[in-house]
């Protein structure tokens, strides 16, 4: 007999789960997944550019529900996991009813942080995280309406994007003093900064809101120093936090996220936990990359493969915000003992800044341009020798591998 392996949570590291266990325990289980959504699995990276208007519904959907079905797998979605019993291995949900399991993975994601600020509650208030969030986001941006977006983060950036492509007019408000400060030096971010402005966004530096004004509906954002932004529009984009309360209630150990081994269990070993939920060697990853990866390890190791461990994720960021290339990598704002390279094109909107310590790279920042993304990142994972090849690294490899040697010969 099959055993049961109930999946909690039907977002990207959930979608990965099943397609790895596919493919590496050989039919063992019996998959059940349950979402709180009432869609199957999509995309969540790409919402911003369906609120743009960039692509369709369709293309943001990972599976459907007859790639489920077709697979053996049974997928029930709008309802909500309520409670965890270990001991009886059950899971209850919100209708009353209940599912048995003989192992199961909470893949439960994140919740939108709300601001602990007055006015937050308040009608014309919303967050950007799910697909439940465009109806109102897509109806300010058809009528043209005043939209603030609260937070200078990848999120953050991408909603006011998406709005602002589509017709609102729209402030980006950050209580730091640049945006991306987690993935960008401040001269790489005051680049991007420029790039968004030149799409038609505001954007607010050290702007701390401290109150959402209006009479019934938000009016206005008023701002630490008593300053005022009219608004017809809040979207808050401060971040998310691991949604952790079923594995609280099922007394589950949990710090930020639920702690997990390198082999993705909880403190009870038939009880999983994968992506932005969980918490692994006290990180807790809020990007896709390393929800794959465990999602990877899982598998294998349900699959009976006893050296699959995680032993975490190196961290680089390589995307497009609002369709700018950004990339980071490592040390890259630079510890004492580094030098920098750097190259600044403004009015390409262009900034490459390497981080080099002795003859290794160490970290990368590039806006605007990021197509040997990859190779910085493999350069700096490895540690390889730059030495060789420092004065042209900048140039990309492209130019160290080929013309660099080239020129370097012809001067001999």
């Amino acid at each position: 007999m099959k055993e049961k392996l109930l999946i909690i949570g039907n977002g990207m590291a959930s979608v990965r789960l099943c397609e790895e266990l596919l493919a590496a325990t050989g039919g063992r289980f019996d998959i059940t997944v349950v979402g709180a959504e009432p869609h199957a699995g999509y995309n969540r990276v790409l919402l911003s550019a369906l609120l743009a208007g960039d692509i369709g519904e369709a293309d943001v959907k990972l599976r459907d529900r007859a790639w489920y079905a077709a697979r053996g797998i049974t997928l029930i979605t709008g309802r909500r996991v309520t409670g965890l019993d270990p001991a009886g291995r059950l899971a209850r949900l919100d209708d009353g009813s209940s599912l048995a399991f003989d192992r199961v993975v909470l893949a439960t994601g994140s919740t939108p942080f709300r601001l602990p600020i007055p006015g937050i509650g308040m009608p014309g208030v919303t967050t950007f995280r799910d697909l439940a969030d465009l109806p109102i986001l897509q109806e300010a941006s058809r009528r043209r309406q005043r939209v603030a977006v609260i937070g200078g983060g990848l999120l953050g950036i991408e909603a006011a994007y998406g709005l602002a492509k589509g017709g609102a007019e729209v402030t980006l408000v950050h209580v730091m003093d640049r945006l991306m400060e987690r993935q960008l030096d401040r001269r790489s971010a005051a680049f991007l900064k420029r790039a968004i402005e030149k799409k038609g966004i505001g954007v607010m530096l050290n702007a701390q809101t401290a109150e959402i004004a209006g009479s019934g509906q938000a009016e206005a954002l008023i701002f630490a120093d008593g300053s005022r932004l009219p608004v017809d529009l809040v979207v808050v984009a401060v971040g998310v936090r691991p949604a952790v309360d079923l594995a609280k209630a099922a007394d589950l150990p949990v710090n930020r996220g639920i702690l997990v081994d390198d082999r993705l269990a909880t403190i009870v070993p038939f009880i999983h936990a994968i992506g932005e939920c969980a918490e692994h060697r006290e990180t807790v990853y809020g990007l896709v990359q390393p929800a794959y990866e465990q999602a990877a390890v899982l598998a294998r190791h349900l699959g009976g493969d006893a050296s699959a461990t995680y032993v975490g994720t190196a961290l680089s960021t390589n995307l497009k915000v609002s369709g700018i290339p950004v990339f980071s990598a490592g040390d890259f704002l630079g510890e004492p003992g580094t030098d920098e390279i750097i190259v600044e094109d403004r009015g390409a909107g262009l900034c490459k800044r390497l981080v080099v310590r002795g003859s290794t790279l160490v970290g990368a920042a590039l806006v605007g341009e990021a197509d040997d993304a990859l190779w910085y990142r493999d350069l700096i994972r490895t540690g390889a020798d730059i030495a060789p090849m420092r004065q042209s690294l900048i140039f990309g490899r492209a130019f160290c591998e080929t013309l660099a040697p080239v020129a370097r010969k012809e001067a001999a």
